[in-house]
């Protein structure tokens, strides 16, 4: 089956009995022009029958011809498995077709056409890895292209960077903590929006801890700003120079800093920590309503 019996949505797991391929074609098939789907059909059959490389890469391109990078993925009532995760990624006719055509061929034949899969950063356009990257988790075994995934984070294009990295729970899942920590970073030094990136507190570490207070002292050396939120996998791992931080944090005339600084504190479990929020009882309290999170420091 499709994405390993199992759709990954944040922290839940929905069980799915359908090929990911099955579900995205079904609701492809309801809103597409016949005709487009007629060559669909047509070009998957002849890449089961007469497999080559260099029409799987000559359709996944093709099919910008045929399916509407303007038309929205619509779905009537509840949706679950692959088709929630289209619609949470606001999928478009296009972007579902790519899906479903890569999808399809590794269900046809994973072990001749997984390579290729994998190979494709080396041959797709902007708009067509970006595709492959951000619904990477639909497509069977996805942990096999974890070297494509992670050749990705080398790029500078905002689009290629953020489809790996924001609202996407492949990082979390499949980078070890020397690829997420790069992610991390250089998401951060790129100026995106750390708030979309998954699974932040569960893949904390120690090492990116280091790395935080590292660049977060070169900013400030630099009189440059740093993002708040950049500050979040810090709490279970506050030694005395973070804990420094966490003062010019809370003494910082920026709220949005404090607000930072208060959360790392508070979640840390750290004595010397918690000992830092005196004087900051508004914030405290704030945090102990549930009325500042990390969700919620932008607010």
């Amino acid at each position: 089956m499709g994405f390993n019996n199992y759709f990954w949505k944040g922290d839940y797991i929905i069980d799915t009995q359908m090929q990911v391929s099955e579900q995205i074609k079904g609701a492809l098939v309801s809103q597409s022009n016949a005709d487009a789907i007629l060559w669909l059909d047509e070009k998957t059959s002849k890449l089961e029958t007469d497999k080559n490389v260099r029409d799987l890469y000559m359709s996944y391109s093709l099919l910008a011809s045929k399916f509407d990078k303007n038309i929205p993925l619509k779905f009537k009532g509840e949706v679950s498995g692959a088709l929630s995760y289209l619609d949470s990624h606001n999928a478009n006719l296009l972007e579902a077709a790519r899906i479903y055509l890569l999808a399809k061929v590794l269900e046809i034949d994973d072990e001749f056409y997984g390579p290729k899969v994998a190979n494709i950063i080396q041959v797709a356009d902007t708009t067509e890895l970006e595709t492959f990257l951000k619904f990477l988790m639909l497509l069977p075994k996805p942990e096999t292209y974890k070297s494509t995934a992670v050749e990705a984070l080398r790029t500078n294009i905002s689009v290629i960077f953020d489809a790996i990295t924001l609202n996407n729970p492949y990082p979390a899942k499949y980078f070890n903590d020397q690829q997420w920590n790069q992610m991390y970073l250089k998401a951060a030094f790129m100026e995106r929006d750390l708030s979309q990136i998954q699974s932040v507190d569960e893949r904390a570490n120690a090492d990116l801890a280091r790395i935080i207070s590292d660049y977060a002292h070169e900013r400030w050396a630099a009189s440059r700003k740093i993002d708040p939120m950049f500050w979040r996998p810090v709490s279970r791992f506050l030694n005395q120079t973070l804990l420094n931080d966490m003062r010019r944090l809370l003494g910082s005339e920026d709220l949005y800093e404090n607000r930072a600084g208060a959360l790392s504190c508070y979640y840390s479990e750290n004595k010397e920590a918690l000992n830092l929020l005196e004087g900051h009882e508004d914030l405290k309290k704030e945090i102990e309503i549930n009325k500042l999170t990390w969700n919620t420091l932008k607010n």
